[in-house]
Order: structure tokens, then sequence, then C-alpha cells
């Protein structure tokens, strides 16, 4: 079972189901990804193959790469369904919650919804995952290359709920970076020291709670940065 993250509905008639083609297309990425989790699962990340993920759903490594770029990707797909659920809750929580605590809410949500399968999340996938990055120097990498890519997009929704110009106000660069090192620190901690300090989600609760204290502090306008020139929030000094 692969995860969904929640969608935001749009105005207007409901989409067009999708083609015959399209359908086939999404069951064959679907059985590779449960192929592939089936694997690492059994042999580990590292000694899996693509040719053995190909063959498991009896297509050929050409039509893997047609859907992936590596085994890397495949494994990062539960990362990238914890993303789309983090931004989709994060744009719905109330515009009157701080940001930090709204941060804070909505990864230790998405945390849990993983180790207790729901939202659509499979937790033994999630304990896997877990698992295959303390094992593999090379999907950790992975790991952090595609945190530093969605930052940007995370970066852009704080600066919404702020109503700040992200290229006049550092501040949101900050607390995007910020939230994101939190979770990854806790993501760390959780894999070098098992049941430590409890479950992920509750390391990821502890680790927001440092960060909320301080950046949750409203800023006053005339200490807020921007360019040379320019007052605190964007306007013309």
């Amino acid at each position: 079972m692969t995860a969904t993250a929640p969608e935001a509905r749009s105005e207007g008639p409901d989409p067009q189901p999708p083609g015959r083609r399209e359908r086939k297309k999404r069951l064959t990425r679907e059985a590779l990804v449960n192929a592939a989790f089936a694997l690492f699962a059994e042999k580990g990340f590292d000694a899996t193959t693509v040719e053995e993920i190909a063959d498991a759903v009896d297509v050929s490594s050409r039509t893997f790469f047609r859907y992936f770029a590596s085994k890397e990707d495949v494994a990062l797909t539960f990362q990238e369904e914890q993303t789309r659920a983090v931004m989709a809750m994060l744009a719905s929580r109330p515009a009157e919650e701080p940001i930090m605590t709204a941060l804070r809410n909505t990864v230790v949500e998405v945390a849990r919804a993983c180790e207790r399968g729901e939202l659509g999340f499979d937790p033994e996938r999630f304990s896997c995952l877990l698992s295959m990055m303390a094992e593999s120097p090379t999907l950790m990498a992975g790991s952090l290359e595609h945190a530093q890519k969605k930052q940007l997009l995370l970066t852009q929704i704080i600066s919404e709920r702020m109503r700040s110009d992200p290229e006049t106000d550092l501040r949101p660069h900050v607390i995007a970076a910020a939230a994101t090192c939190g979770f990854q620190a806790a993501a760390d901690v959780a894999r070098r020291h098992p049941g430590a300090f409890g479950s992920l989600s509750e390391i990821v609760d502890q680790a927001f709670g440092i960060l909320e204290g301080d950046l949750n502090r409203p800023v006053e306008p005339s200490v807020c940065l921007g360019r040379p020139g320019e007052s605190a929030c964007g306007g013309a000094g």
C-alpha cells in the first residue's frame, strides 16, 4: 500500500477519470514500488538490483527506467509522499497559528500517521525506509538531496502564511531551513539511538519544541531583514 497525501479540491467540475493507458502506467509504477520494497525488506537496499525489481514485475530494466531514474528514486517515493502530506497540511493550518507551531503540529501529525498506518501510509514500509537509510550512505545522501530540493517549496508556503515576500524577507528561508534541519536531526537521533528518545514522532515533537521557543516570537518591523535600503518587511526604507 502506498500513501496518498491529502489533496486540496479545486473549484469547478471534477476532472475526467484517467484513461486506460494512464491507469496502466499508474499500476505499473505501483507494482514496481511494491516489488522494490518487498525486496528491500528481504535483501536490504544495497543488495537489491534494478534488474531484480523489474523481474519481480515481469518488465524490462528499460521499462523500470521509464518510471524511475534509479532504485534510490523508488525508495524515496515514501519520502515524496510524506512531503506532499506535510505541504498540504501546512497550507490548511489555521491562519492565526504561529508558524513554527503550525510546522510542529503538521510534521508530528504526518510522522504519527506513518507510524500508525493512517492517511494511507504503510507503517512497515516506513520502518523499512528508516532502516535502509541507517544502513546505506547512498540512500541517505539521496534523502538529503530530496529535502534540499523541497525546501524552496516549503519556503514559499511559509512566506504565504506570513504574508511576506521571500525576495525581501529572510525569515521564511531561515524558518524553512530550520524546520528541515529539525526533522533531519530527529530522524538521525531515531536511527542512531533507537528507543532512547521515544518514537520518531515523539522526537520530532521534542525537536520542534526546541525550535518553537524562539522562532514563534513576533518580529518587530524595525528588525525584519531585507535588502539594504529597504525596510523590515520589503518596503522602501
